[in-house]
């Protein structure tokens, strides 16, 4: 086994082997790279150095404590947000981000609900434009030309009939 695959198996010796897995196969393949990582540490010195650091890191972390907060740092991170919300933006754009960044979300829920009512309806008309739900209505079948030309020509012909008769009802 060579260092540079002894730097994975490190945290795991540092650790401990307390997760033990389920399968007796498992178990013993653990303990067989745990024997393994073992012997590699008895041989190198730089691998049994690092070892030792990460000894003494993780136990000044196990004797580090988190510092106490402010009692009052809510209070004064309140203050400031009151200040910042009462001072006059210089521009629309000043105006519209110190909105979205200083106010409650809970303002933008209306004109996110309405957005999205418009984007509804938008939607749902164009789907409605798309699919044609109206029926189209019945066509008569269309007539041939030579059917309408003729057709034409003989209300045509009942017209010259008609004005010839007035026209000889006149001269009479």
């Amino acid at each position: 086994m060579n260092c540079h695959d002894m730097n994975a198996k490190l945290p795991d010796l540092l650790f401990g082997a307390e997760e033990q897995s389920l399968e007796d196969i498992d178990a013993v393949r653990d303990a067989a790279a745990e024997d393994a990582v073992k012997l590699h540490l008895a041989e190198c010195a730089d691998c049994r150095k690092q070892l030792e650091e990460m000894r003494a890191t993780m136990a000044l972390l196990d004797a580090w404590e988190a510092p106490e907060p402010n009692p009052y740092f809510l209070t004064r991170l309140n203050a400031r947000l009151d200040e910042e919300r009462e001072a006059a933006p210089a521009s629309w754009y000043e105006k519209l981000r110190a909105r979205l960044v200083y106010s409650s979300r809970l303002s933008l829920r209306p004109v996110a609900a309405m957005a999205l009512t418009v984007a509804v309806l938008i939607g749902g008309g164009a789907y409605l434009g798309l699919n044609n739900w109206d029926q189209p209505v019945a066509q008569p079948p269309a007539q041939a030309a030579v059917v309408h030309d003729l057709q034409t020509l003989d209300n045509n012909a009942q017209l010259l009939d008609q004005l010839e008769s007035l026209s000889g009802q006149n001269d009479d």
